[in-house]
């Protein structure tokens, strides 16, 4: 009889669920927003306070669809309005049609923009060289249109921009104001974290917004792992990964001159938001006047499907109203659903259970010291910052 050796059981390892939407959308414009509002977490305080949060009594519809023979086009449609007729506000609609010529590269494009709000009718397009960290863009309002009595302030855009700061170039707007202090914003922050969904990350920033605004906010993104018992899944995945995001922002007027009785003298909210798992997402925010919770579900079929409830509390009449939210999508694509020997369960002691490849990409496998190193060449796009998915 021959010897029959027990076979070792796998290490535990841990699900790593795709976020709901990453690389966001916002970073498909990475080149037409100014660097100074790319800094200090503005980006991800806009998606932390913004995305599945419907107003109340308000609907929205989105739909990101591109065609199967040509990857390199895409549209994307929005529709929002009132559900009922207590709710104030009108049916807005806009449409944008993209072509972009490296699939992988976002930043080199030409879309064309239809709109039902001002301008109707708007042509962008964008140029990338990674070679020089350096890119142009442009903006041309084709057709706007014009309030009687006045004439429409839209105008040519063109300029550059690059990892330091920008340069805008504006045919109608009246260049003095540049020379005036009191336009001017300044900031300082401290950041810390690859801003990689699989990487914590936190940032702090202040700033004074043209002399007159003063802003204080914080955005931390959390990595945790809790334990699980899925039966659908094999017997040595015992956890899944989750993803917590806290934001804080502080907003007050440091200039009574430029005071008006339509704004107040300060605001400040909080918001949070818990990913479960690749299906459900959580998000809270609470303000002065309001308070929101909205719970989201995503299928991960192709194209995917996520639907949204958000239930607003106003704080002075004490009334609940609820939004609704529909998103379709097939042009990002989720590409790390399955489990990740790298990211398993931890003892107490913090000790590892398994030793850490992550995937055998490219021409080499990916291992911890590679992520904690910030070398995100061999992960997927979706596992990458916004500015490293080149």
């Amino acid at each position: 009889m021959g010897n029959f050796l027990a076979k070792e059981p796998p290490p535990p390892v841990v699900l790593v669920p795709p976020l709901f939407d990453f690389p966001p959308l916002s970073a498909r414009n990475r080149m037409l927003e100014p660097s100074y509002n790319l800094l200090f977490g503005k980006l991800a305080l806009k998606c932390l306070f913004e995305d599945y949060f419907e107003d109340a009594r308000q609907f929205s519809a989105k739909f990101l669809l591109k065609p199967i023979d040509d990857p390199h086009v895409d549209l994307v449609a929005s529709l929002s309005g009132a559900l009922d007729r207590k709710a104030e506000g009108d049916l807005l609609g806009n449409a944008l049609f993209r072509w972009q010529s490296d699939v992988d590269d976002p930043h080199t494009f030409v879309d064309l923009s239809v709109s039902t709000s001002n301008p109707v009718l708007l042509m962008r397009s964008s140029a990338y060289y990674p070679k020089y960290g350096v890119g142009a863009f442009a903006v041309y309002p084709l057709l706007s249109k014009k309030a009687k009595g006045r004439v429409s302030e839209e105008c040519m855009a063109v300029g550059f921009n690059n990892s330091i700061g920008d340069f805008v170039l504006d045919e109608n707007k009246d260049t003095a104001k540049y020379s005036d202090l009191r336009n001017w914003s300044c900031a300082a922050g401290y950041g810390v974290g690859s801003r990689s969904p699989l990487s914590p990350s936190f940032n702090f920033g202040l700033e004074l917004a043209r002399s007159s605004q003063f802003i204080a906010s914080f955005y931390q993104h959390v990595v945790v792992q809790r334990r699980v018992k899925n039966p659908f899944e094999e017997d040595e995945v015992v956890g899944i990964t989750n993803y917590i995001d806290l934001g804080f922002e502080l907003q007050t007027r440091v200039d009574d001159s430029k005071a008006s009785d339509n704004l107040p003298d300060s605001s400040l909210q909080m918001a949070a938001s818990w990913q479960a798992n690749k299906n459900f997402l959580l998000k809270g925010k609470v303000g002065a006047l309001s308070s929101t919770l909205t719970l989201a579900f995503k299928s991960w079929w192709k194209p995917s499907f996520a639907f949204n409830i958000s239930a607003t509390t106003n704080h002075s009449t004490r009334e609940t109203a609820y939004g609704f939210g529909l998103r379709v999508d097939n042009i990002r694509e989720a590409s790390y659903q399955r489990a990740d020997p790298n990211f398993v369960m931890l003892t107490p002691n913090k000790e590892h259970l398994a030793d850490g490849i992550v995937w055998k990409m490219g021409k080499r496998p990916m291992f911890q010291s590679d992520l904690d190193a910030e070398n995100f060449s061999e992960l997927p796009k979706e596992l990458r910052p916004p500015q490293k998915i080149l």
